[in-house]
């Protein structure tokens, strides 16, 4: 999908890079969620129906190491494939910048505006992958409890709604519906924090501190989510 997105033409009045980078991210986001998600769902959920987990606690393993071990190594997975995909989007972003040029008969680029160009994907790549870690712990606490396709249409349920909770918020015009709005804002990650494509797209540098508080918040709820998995996953039966 980024290789076509490179060669071919969006229409778009000079704006192709901008095009492509948003597509890139995009894509960089679903399929890192798609395999996180699903991952979460079948490992966890299946070895504890299959009786797996239950072999594996008989040994000297605690259940909050389970859940512990099964978080991290979704997540070293994940990383071990958003690595070259992340990579070979910054070269066809720096690629894309010359190309376009080249297209439209314009003057080439200097390497110093291609690579300057290309540097700018990585702040949204960072939040990307903080979206993605906030929302396998949710899959992982959930499948604790639920089976996989519970767990699947629940997780895109949280995904939507939680790019929806500024909106939801600010059109709480009645005092209930707001109340409940901002319950739903606390309970579930505000995911529009890490949405940031449209700024990278268009040039914008995301800030540093942005960045780092956006990261607080990550761990924050990440380890909240965790929490939730141990406590939902200690009383559970496995026999």
């Amino acid at each position: 999908v980024l290789i076509l997105n490179t060669f071919l033409p969006f229409f778009s009045l000079g704006e192709d890079v901008k095009m492509l980078k948003d597509c890139g991210l995009a894509t960089i986001l679903f399929s890192g969620l798609i395999i996180a998600v699903w991952t979460a769902s079948t490992s966890v959920a299946d070895e504890i129906e299959g009786k797996t987990a239950m072999t594996l606690l008989s040994k000297p393993i605690n259940r909050r190491q389970f859940v512990i071990g099964k978080y991290v190594g979704i997540i070293q997975g994940l990383l071990w494939f958003l690595l070259p995909v992340v990579i070979a989007f910054m070269m066809l972003v720096y690629y894309k910048v010359g190309y376009d040029a080249h297209e439209s008969s314009q003057e080439a680029p200097t390497v110093a505006q291609k690579f300057a160009v290309m540097i700018q994907v990585l702040p949204g790549v960072l939040l990307i992958v903080m979206e993605i870690a906030m929302l396998t712990a949710v899959s992982v606490a959930i499948s604790t409890r639920l089976p996989m396709v519970v767990n699947l249409t629940t997780m895109l349920a949280v995904f939507v709604v939680g790019h929806l909770t500024p909106v939801l918020v600010q059109a709480g015009v009645l005092e209930p519906v707001e109340f409940v709005a901002k319950l739903i804002a606390v309970i579930l990650p505000s995911l529009e924090l890490m949405n940031t494509q449209a700024a990278v797209a268009t040039d914008i540098l995301v800030p540093p501190v942005y960045i780092g508080a956006t990261a607080i918040y990550c761990v924050a709820y990440t380890a909240a989510a965790i929490l939730l998995a141990f406590i939902l996953f200690e009383d559970r039966d496995l026999a």
